[in-house]
């Protein structure tokens, strides 16, 4: 590991390489063990040279947005986390109801920025804690919207380094799936096609979407979000069928199913991924014992659990 610090070393300033960094403080759910490294990435050429090395020696890397969709587990992750920053979190507009946007902007600040440029489409994801990188791998979506509805390409490094763009039909959008889920393929940028509007409709819109969350959703405790994937089969959605199971406000520790919403799976405070996990596990089970349909978490896993 010593030769490998000497190497970034060469590619990154001293306060953008991290060693033993807990993830608890760069994940929703706030908790995680340690990374052997987090590397926070300005540029394409640094993420090229870095990745580069990291292939050369052999270290595991995976690329993390803002955290919002990410259980680590408690033993940490044996590699290196990547978070693209600088000319990632760059918001261009780049056509009169077009906006170019890094893949590691926050997509609340991204649809503040349509709203005040007068472009409305993204109202939806005003509220929603990622990034736009993870926002397209995951067509995340909320109130009826959802990037796949709004992203007309995007800059993608493949795993030979090279630049590729994909359209729209190349993304492969689906329900929180697209084409580069499970692929080592990293999003750089992408391209949006809003609508003009005014700024006070759109922010009147963002307001009454807000307002919705904090009604409905536990926003005051730590979470990741909706925890499990709505069900293929029509009519059915998760969050009823946790309550129908008799899960709401059942715990396993800290982790607990939401009593203001049965899809979510908080953090009361000194939660650990252990038990977030064996929360999501039993109602999984319990679940299908009492429905016959298996719930498919949309929380990704990183680490040995």
């Amino acid at each position: 590991m010593g030769q490998l610090r000497t190497a970034l070393e060469k590619i990154l300033p001293p306060e953008r390489l991290c060693e033993r960094e807990p993830m608890r403080q760069h994940t929703t759910f706030r908790t995680g063990g340690e990374a052997s490294y987090f590397l926070r990435i300005n540029t394409r050429e640094e993420l090229s040279a870095v990745i580069n090395i990291l292939q050369e020696t052999g270290v595991p890397w995976i690329v993390l947005g803002r955290g919002s969709n990410v259980l680590v587990s408690d033993l940490g992750y044996d590699g290196a986390i990547l978070q693209l920053t600088g000319e990632f979190d760059e918001i261009r507009q780049t056509a009169a109801q077009e906006l170019t946007v890094g893949a590691g902007a926050a997509l609340g600040q991204v649809a503040l920025s349509a709203q005040k440029l007068g472009l409305t489409g993204l109202e939806f994801a005003s509220g929603i804690p990622g990034s736009i990188g993870g926002a397209l791998i995951m067509n995340a979506g909320a109130f009826g919207g959802e990037m796949a509805q709004i992203c007309t390409g995007a800059s993608v490094l493949d795993e030979e380094d090279r630049l590729l763009t994909l359209d729209r039909d190349a993304m492969a959008f689906g329900y929180r799936t697209s084409s580069v889920k499970g692929t080592h393929r990293i999003i750089l940028s992408a391209t949006l096609q809003l609508q003009q509007s005014s700024p006070e409709e759109i922010a009147a819109r963002m307001e009454e979407l807000k307002n919705r969350r904090l009604e409905k959703q536990p926003l005051e405790y730590s979470s990741a979000g909706s925890t499990f994937k709505r069900p293929a089969i029509e009519g059915y959605y998760a969050g009823k069928l946790i309550e129908e199971a008799g899960l709401r406000g059942f715990a396993i520790g800290d982790a607990q199913v939401s009593e203001k919403h049965c899809g979510f799976i908080i953090n009361r405070g000194a939660a650990t991924s252990a038990e977030v996990y064996q929360l999501i596990c039993e109602v999984q089970r319990r679940v299908e014992a009492s429905s016959g349909i298996r719930l498919e978490p949309e929380v990704l896993t990183l680490g040995v659990f």
